[in-house]
């Protein structure tokens, strides 16, 4: 609601911005204030055919057209700089009112131009010296070199940056928490169409940048100014099995070390700071800014999910597991080290091994393979111990998950927008941050009852979907498991393809050749 008030009010500001402008070319004032006919004579007034401002239908082509319109709406008014151009997109509609006051209509400039160019064409074609230096001289539209070159790279970041942010975003896996499928080191392009495009919350921002300044290491945008979430319908609905780009949950909050960065709330349920701690350290983020995480979801809206000795079962039943699914595993050689080099030349990602305890992440093609290369391997899965005193797994209450382990959890509810649970405080852990957090709403626990907006309540309608996403690397991943449900607001979008993929993420250490250009969304072998 509040996207289409702020919307509606730069319309009718734009509106009454058109209705001074327009008699001034000799058209009268209301038309302005026609939906659809003022758009119309907009696109007329610069030299364009009326049905030129269709193309503002059209989403992110329309973002080009308007900027077009409105660079060429100053030079119909004599103003020809680049500063013109720069405020006329920039500070539109304002500076129309200006153009209104100060400046006086020339004729439409598109016009004006291929006139101008018709006639150095044609003393060209004559070879008149004369009429050539003559026009040339007097050329209004000519640019330095420099400012076409400035225009150019303009346009270049301006374009680049609305395809990342509305159309496609570059992404390489940094970890192996979806490996066998998608492995460290693997660039990626994703769709933000595939889900519906998302438009952006944070507008003062760095272009091209996620959320930190490189070699600054500071953020990269402002928290003010910002927009309310909003979606435009998509292609597909998230589906189960399908790995899925999304902003970290729990990143609204980060603590920023030399290593990575960590959720808050990972040191607060430990009751435990990094070393050398500050809160210099210390980062919020709004929604869109925070990190970029992939994994798969396995549990949409309305689905229980629950976790019977690694196998996930949704609504009572197991479900398909990825084909290269993968464990922990410890392998042992009757006294002989392993080779280290037949492992990676199975698939093996020696960069998570355990040298201490010799365990590895596999999946069972690596497990049968190397329990082939001699009678005296062992390859045993690990068994997960149960830690009745955790918090780390969600929802952080050891009275809920007394027992619960990575591969015997749950049984978990995920939440369906206009659904309806009862809450109490034996089991609001569950849905105290999609409560408090991303539904933005007071919540309190006072005396064994759960508050609303200050007022007792025993059930609660939750206005998202949300979603559980897990790793293909089961227990080498941080996933909802740890950090709970996805609301569909931190949705990013979809993998199409792998265009690169590198060797612990570069390309000094070697290529896999032969998952370039591979589709990012496999799940059968």
């Amino acid at each position: 609601m509040t996207l289409l008030l702020f919307l509606l009010a730069g319309y009718v500001i734009w509106c009454y911005a058109m209705s001074v402008l327009l008699p001034l070319t000799g058209r009268p004032s209301t038309g302005a204030w026609i939906p659809g006919t003022n758009f119309g004579a907009w696109a007329e007034m610069v030299g364009h055919k009326p049905r030129y401002a269709l193309w503002l239908l059209f989403p992110i082509v329309n973002i080009f057209i308007y900027a077009g319109l409105c660079v060429d709406t100053a030079r119909s008014f004599g103003k020809m700089s680049f500063l013109d151009a720069f405020l006329s997109v920039v500070f539109c509609p304002f500076y129309f009112l200006y153009l209104g006051r100060k400046a006086s209509y020339q004729g439409p400039i598109l016009v004006r131009e291929r006139e101008f160019h018709a006639q150095l064409e044609e003393a060209k074609e004559k070879n008149d010296t004369y009429q050539i230096k003559k026009l040339e001289s007097r050329n209004p539209y000519r640019k330095s070199p420099l400012r076409e070159w400035v225009e150019a790279i303009i346009f270049a970041v301006f374009a680049a940056a609305f395809i990342r942010m509305f159309l496609i975003e570059a992404y390489v896996i940094p970890t192996s928490s979806m490996e066998g499928s998608l492995l460290t080191g693997d660039f990626l392009f994703v769709s933000k169409a595939n889900y519906g495009i998302r438009t952006p919350q944070t507008i003062a921002m760095i272009p091209l940048l996620h959320n930190r300044i490189p070699v600054l290491d500071r953020e990269s945008y402002l928290e003010k100014p910002s927009l309310p979430y909003f979606r435009l319908p998509g292609w597909e609905k998230v589906k189960r099995n399908d790995p899925v780009v999304f902003n970290y949950p729990e990143g609204d909050s980060v603590i920023i070390t030399p290593g990575r960065t960590w959720s808050y709330m990972d040191w607060a349920r430990t009751n435990k700071l990094p070393p050398n701690f500050n809160p210099a350290m210390l980062t919020t983020r709004p929604m869109d800014k925070k990190d970029h995480y992939i994994k798969r979801c396995v549990g949409i809206p309305g689905d229980t999910l629950q976790i019977i000795d690694r196998q996930v079962h949704i609504n009572g039943k197991p479900i398909q597991n990825p084909h290269f699914i993968q464990y922990r595993y410890r392998i042992s050689s009757g006294g002989t080290p392993v080779n280290l080099q037949k492992l990676e030349e199975i698939g093996v990602n020696l960069g998570d091994m355990d040298q201490g305890s010799g365990t590895f992440n596999l999946d069972e093609r690596m497990v049968e393979r190397i329990k082939a290369m001699g009678p005296d391997i062992r390859v045993d899965i690990l068994q997960q111990p149960v830690d009745s005193t955790s918090r780390y797994l969600f929802p952080h209450d050891p009275h809920i998950m007394k027992f619960w382990t990575l591969d015997n959890y749950g049984p978990v509810y995920i939440p369906k927008k206009g659904a309806t649970v009862s809450v109490h405080p034996g089991n609001i852990a569950f849905y105290q941050r999609i409560i408090g957090v991303y539904e933005k709403n007071k919540l309190e626990v006072r005396n064994g009852q759960v508050w609303i907006n200050d007022q007792p309540v025993q059930s609660y309608t939750f206005k998202m979907d949300y979603y559980w996403m897990m790793g293909d690397n089961r227990h080498y991943s941080e996933d909802s498991r740890v950090w709970g449900f996805v609301p569909e607001d931190h949705i990013v979008g979809k993998p199409l393809f792998i265009w690169l993929s590198a060797k612990g993420g570069s390309p000094a250490n070697g290529i896999r050749w032969n998952r370039l250009f591979t589709n990012a969304n496999k799940f059968e072998g």
